[in-house]
C-alpha cells in the first residue's frame, strides 16, 4: 500500500483507503459486505443500473447461516421455499417487483393540473380586477379608421400597404 505524508507535519496517511472501513459496522450491522455497491460504500438499494449490492439486504440469523451452509453443497437439496429464503436474505425484492409502475404518475399528473388550474384563476383574477381594459384605439372599428387613414395619406407607396390598395377602384389589388 502506498503512503502519503502531509508536510510538515510527520504524519503518515495511506493514499488510497477501504470506503467500507469507514462505517464499520454501525450501519452495516451483522450483514456480509458481498459487492461494490452503488459508489462502493457499504449500503443497500435495489436498482438495476446496479444489480448488486454491497450489503446483504438481511442481517445473518441462524437460520440464514444454516442455508448458506447448506446452500455451498448441492443445489438440487435445497427445496424452493429455502431458495426463495435466500434470496430473500440477500435482495429486498425481485427485478420484477421494484420495477413495475407505482401508480406514482398519478400524483403528479394531479399536481399538475392543480397547479395548472390555480394559475388558470389567477389569470382570470388579473384579467378582471388588476389590469385595465384595453385602449379604444385597439377596437376593430379604431383599427379600420386607422387603416383607411394611412391609405388616404398614402403611407410607403412603393413597397408598403399604399401599394397594395388601387386607388382608382378604392379596393385591395389581387
Amino acid at each position: 500500500m502506498a503512503l502519503l505524508a502531509k508536510k510538515g507535519t510527520g504524519i503518515i496517511f495511506p493514499l488510497t483507503h477501504n470506503v467500507r472501513g469507514v462505517y464499520g459496522t454501525c450501519r452495516t450491522g451483522n450483514r456480509d459486505l458481498v459487492g461494490f455497491g452503488v459508489n462502493g460504500c457499504a449500503n443497500y438499494k435495489d436498482d438495476a443500473h446496479f444489480p448488486f449490492p454491497a450489503v446483504r439486504f438481511k442481517e445473518n440469523t441462524r437460520d440464514i447461516c444454516a442455508l448458506r451452509e447448506k446452500e455451498k453443497g448441492d443445489w438440487k437439496q435445497l427445496c424452493c421455499e429455502e431458495k426463495k429464503a435466500l434470496y430473500r436474505a440477500s435482495f429486498c425484492q425481485t427485478f420484477s417487483e421494484f420495477q413495475h409502475p407505482t401508480g406514482q404518475w398519478k400524483f403528479v399528473l394531479g399536481c399538475v393540473l392543480i397547479t395548472t388550474s390555480f394559475a388558470f384563476w389567477v389569470a382570470m383574477f388579473q384579467h378582471y380586477y388588476v389590469h385595465e381594459p384595453l385602449p379604444v384605439s385597439l377596437s376593430k372599428a379604431a383599427q379600420k379608421a386607422q387603416l383607411r387613414r394611412m391609405l388616404e395619406i398614402r403611407v410607403n407607396p412603393i413597397d408598403g400597404i399604399s401599394s397594395k390598395w388601387d386607388y382608382d377602384n378604392d379596393r385591395w389589388k389581387y
